[in-house]
């Protein structure tokens, strides 16, 4: 019951703050630049997370940020594992360079938040059109790694169970290898406190590991995906291993298929900074 009360609660609060932030954004998008809106967007996320740990319990600690590049012109493609929301609002929050999330075109209609996104330089994508769709993120794909940005993608499409393996497809790593920049793999275990599909937040702690990167160049997509997906699980049986039988197998290995999105919304070891 109590659970429930501070779900609705953090629910409540995400609508009374998204509604004057979004509309705020929409409003300098007139005159600011897509950095600026960016951070002005990250900013309310960090609001969204913070709410989360204040009144549903929700807590971090995050591990690998030494795996990141350093320099400010290296781009990567972050490659996710993907459980719940919380993720994709927080990694804005924990990451240092703007991302360029890769999601479906619909999530620009949703009011304030959609009308947020809208405004910054991500790739949105119809998944119908599979063809176009991938033109459209190899395009400014190209585009955003040249400038020296980030862009975060996950493989698995779409968010899975607790304990579950999605299908990896290899979006992600054909456009890092056409490209030539590396990519970064990460396992986090964020459904075991927001489960995907529901609103309803459980007290604990999300883990996230980032991995080392990984060049792309002279690799095949497929044997690259193939890298990530054995990292990320393996790194998952770490993370949350009660919810692995311990004989389970990491998942089919990496198919093609058109670029996958995150669904609605924007310390190292051996000592892993908590929140």
């Amino acid at each position: 019951m109590l659970t429930a009360l501070r779900s609705f609660l953090f629910v409540v609060y995400l609508i009374v703050t998204v509604v004057p932030w979004g509309s705020a954004v929409v409003l300098c998008s007139l005159f600011l630049d897509s950095t600026r809106l960016y951070w002005m967007c990250a900013n309310w996320l960090r609001v969204a997370i913070w709410g989360a740990r204040i009144i549903c319990g929700v807590r971090w600690r995050v591990r690998g940020m030494d795996n990141l590049p350093s320099d400010p012109k290296q781009s990567v493609i972050l490659l996710s594992k993907h459980q719940s929301t919380w993720e994709t609002f927080a990694y804005p929050m924990l990451m240092p360079r703007p991302l360029a999330y890769v999601f479906k075109r619909e999530l620009i209609y949703i009011p304030f938040f959609g009308w947020s996104m809208a405004r910054l330089d991500m790739i949105h994508i119809d998944r119908s059109k599979r063809s176009e769709a991938w033109n459209k993120v190899a395009a400014q794909g190209k585009r955003i790694a040249a400038l020296g940005n980030w862009i975060i993608m996950f493989p698995e499409g779409t968010r899975v169970a607790r304990g579950k393996v999605g299908e990896y497809k290899t979006g992600g790593t054909r456009l890092a290898v056409e490209t030539g920049v590396p990519v970064v793999p990460i396992a986090m275990n964020s459904a075991s406190c927001w489960p995907r599909k529901s609103f309803l937040l459980k007290p604990g702690t999300v883990d996230i590991s980032i991995g080392p990167m990984i060049p792309s160049a002279g690799r095949a997509p497929a044997e690259l995906m193939k890298e990530v997906q054995g990292w990320i699980e393996a790194e998952m049986r770490v993370l949350d291993p009660g919810a692995y039988p311990p004989d389970a197998p990491h998942a089919p290995a990496a198919s093609a298929g058109s670029p996958s999105a995150p669904p609605a919304p924007p310390a190292p070891p051996p000592a892993p900074a908590a929140a």
